[in-house]
């Protein structure tokens, strides 16, 4: 008698478990309806319509959250946009999907080389060599860009050429 309530309550907690986690999908089957959406995304953004690939592919990353491909366009577009930072914290979104993810390593350190975070894009540059264990496409570009450094601000070469001018 005693221990019936403790069996009848280990035998709830099985019950609830068990249920609960066969309800879940497994993290690599994506949701189909975002998987068309990034289909879609390519699309527009081949056809050049970055506007209307951005609209899609965040409506996708809606529908799914773990659409790691569609984060990683998403980054590519705002790169492509010319704005590094919020690149920077899609590929990180791609990221904390996948940490190993190559394109997505290497989208975000150029972007962080644009931004003049040279040593944290050096950081993805030597993960990307550990990945690949050899050269591979992502390492070439990645060290191109961080030899290449940051771009010079306007500003900086307003200030210059103001100095230059006396």
């Amino acid at each position: 008698m005693r221990f019936s309530s403790f069996t009848l309550a280990a035998a709830l907690a099985v019950v609830s478990v068990s249920t609960s986690l066969s309800g879940q999908r497994p993290d690599d089957q994506i949701d189909a309806r975002s998987l068309q959406l990034l289909a879609e995304g390519r699309a527009l953004r081949a056809a050049g319509n970055l506007d209307g690939a951005t609209d899609v592919l965040e409506t996708a990353v809606t529908v799914d959250p773990r659409n790691r491909a569609a984060f990683v366009l998403l980054g590519e577009l705002a790169t492509q946009r010319d704005l590094p930072g919020k690149a920077i914290r899609l590929y990180r979104e791609a990221l904390l999907l996948e940490p190993n993810d190559r394109s997505a390593l290497e989208g975000q350190g150029e972007a962080l080389v644009k931004k003049g975070a040279v040593t944290r894009a050096k950081e993805n540059l030597a993960k990307l060599r550990t990945l690949c264990k050899g050269e591979c496409s992502e390492v070439t570009t990645l060290a191109a860009a961080i030899a290449k450094g940051p771009p010079v601000t306007t500003a900086a070469v307003e200030s210059k050429a103001a100095v230059a001018k006396p």
